[in-house]
């Protein structure tokens, strides 16, 4: 069995099958698709970016597609965030909270 045929494949706008508390076998691959070459890809939460800004116009995940090299930006909303993160996708904040 190779190292991709046992990791779980993750859609990220979809929960993870086995409902929150599932246990993880392998690492998660999320599925993606690339808007320039069209390709349908599977990336390890290694190869994507989470940005958090301070609006949902601002806060996106991004990766280079492996087949074309292009640049791929694209909105999280609030469940696409808690996935990314929940799987290890490494996140940057582009605001701080206000502190009252």
């Amino acid at each position: 069995m190779s190292g991709t045929e046992d990791a779980r494949t993750h859609d990220a706008s979809q929960p993870p099958q086995g409902g929150p508390g599932f246990d993880r076998v392998g690492p998660v691959l999320y599925k993606a698709a690339c808007p320039d070459c069209r390709a349908r890809l599977e990336l390890h939460a290694h190869a994507l970016r989470l940005a958090i800004g301070a609006t949902r116009k601002t806060t996106f995940y991004s990766f280079t597609c492996p087949e074309c090299g292009a640049a791929v930006r694209k909105p999280a909303g609030e469940r696409i965030v808690e996935l990314l993160t929940k799987g290890g996708v490494r996140t940057l904040r582009l605001h701080t909270p206000r502190r009252s």
